[in-house]
């Protein structure tokens, strides 16, 4: 079994490299959102899109953070987890677009001539109640699936055949315009979030601190929980299930668990990244981008946590550069970046790293 957490790098360079190789990554993005309020012809002035960009590839990091606890650590391969961050940030949008409405209707509600809210829309002017249903809504949905699913052993290319089934029918729904979710447009031009102008430099460095504070929070739970006799369940999960069960264990509440748990962290990294970003569309649950997180997650290294933020940051920034200079390119570049990484790296980033300490 895989050791847990940080220890494929740790091993290569030593603790003490390691936690001053994070420390200083840290720094760096505790500085930025600081450097971003200097005046604009400041030299370390950085830009609004730059913040915007980082705390974007930030909000993906934890989704592929996420993603490694189940597929990592006990051996689920989702290829529906897009479908989890959408919703959650779904649920901060309809919030930020009662703010952007006042008291009358969202724009999009008024060109399609309704007269009144959706019953579950009703209470969204509430920050608090929205930030419950950016925990509730997929942590229900992931909970309810998973119950049935893992009650009816089902695993292995199956589960993620359902996942991606469960994403598709998703953006399905939410394109359509009598869902009450904007449809193809999804939900845009916010104004304000609890008061203050979602464009104003503060309110920019504010929720890239949120984000970079999530990250460090879901890492810090992920390592305590790979240092656990729960992670050591797991990871036995993953490698020997029925072994396990020959054991005593029953293996359906340690899925449910760690799947309704990284469904809840997909939720809050969504709700993050629509005010940053200043959109959220059903494209966000396409099955192309659940595949993607998969591929963040072989690159960094799969079953090491800090693997997978590598993965999302080297992937999302090649993505940026990709789809500006050559953007009909990008998924054959992606593919072909999937295909390397199967064959000649199939431990990721991480383990090459401790290969080459090995050397």
């Amino acid at each position: 079994m895989n050791q847990p957490l940080t220890l494929t790098a740790a091993q290569k360079a030593g603790p003490k490299l390691t936690a001053v190789a994070l420390g200083i990554v840290l720094v760096i993005l505790l500085a930025m959102p600081l450097l971003h309020l200097l005046p604009a012809e400041h030299a370390l002035h950085v830009s609004a899109y730059t913040l915007t960009l980082v705390g974007k590839i930030l909000c993906y990091a934890i989704v592929a953070l996420a993603l490694d606890l189940v597929w990592g650590y006990a051996g689920l391969l989702s290829l529906g987890h897009g479908l989890f961050f959408a919703l959650g940030g779904y649920a901060m949008g309809m919030y930020l677009m009662r703010q952007s409405a006042g008291d009358g209707l969202p724009a999009f509600m008024s060109f399609l001539a309704w007269n009144e809210l959706p019953w579950y829309w009703y209470g969204t002017s509430s920050f608090l109640w929205a930030m419950c249903l950016v925990v509730l809504v997929p942590g229900v949905l992931a909970f309810v699936f998973g119950f049935f699913a893992f009650r009816s052993r089902i695993k292995g290319v199956y589960f993620s055949i359902m996942t991606q089934a469960l994403t598709f029918a998703g953006m399905l729904l939410f394109f359509r315009n009598e869902t009450g979710f904007g449809g193809n447009n999804g939900f845009t031009d916010f104004k304000t979030i609890l008061g203050f102008s979602i464009s104003a430099p503060a309110t920019r460095a504010t929720l890239f601190l949120a984000t970079v504070a999530l990250l460090v929070g879901s890492l810090l739970l992920g390592w305590r929980l790979a240092r656990s006799k729960f992670g050591r369940v797991l990871t036995a999960l993953r490698d020997a299930e029925n072994r396990l069960m020959f054991c005593g264990y029953d293996p359906r509440g340690y899925k449910l668990f760690i799947w309704t748990l990284s469904a809840v962290l997909c939720g809050l990294a969504g709700a993050l990244y629509v005010p940053q970003v200043g959109i959220i569309n059903p494209s966000e649950m396409a099955p192309t981008q659940s595949i993607e997180a998969a591929v963040w997650v072989t690159l960094g290294g799969r079953g090491t946590l800090i693997g997978p933020l590598l993965g999302a940051g080297i992937v999302n920034g090649m993505k940026s550069w990709f789809t500006v200079a050559f953007p009909e390119y990008w998924l054959f570049a992606l593919g072909a970046l999937f295909i390397v990484v199967t064959l000649y790296l199939p431990k990721g980033v991480i383990g090459l790293i401790k290969r080459r300490g090995e050397e």
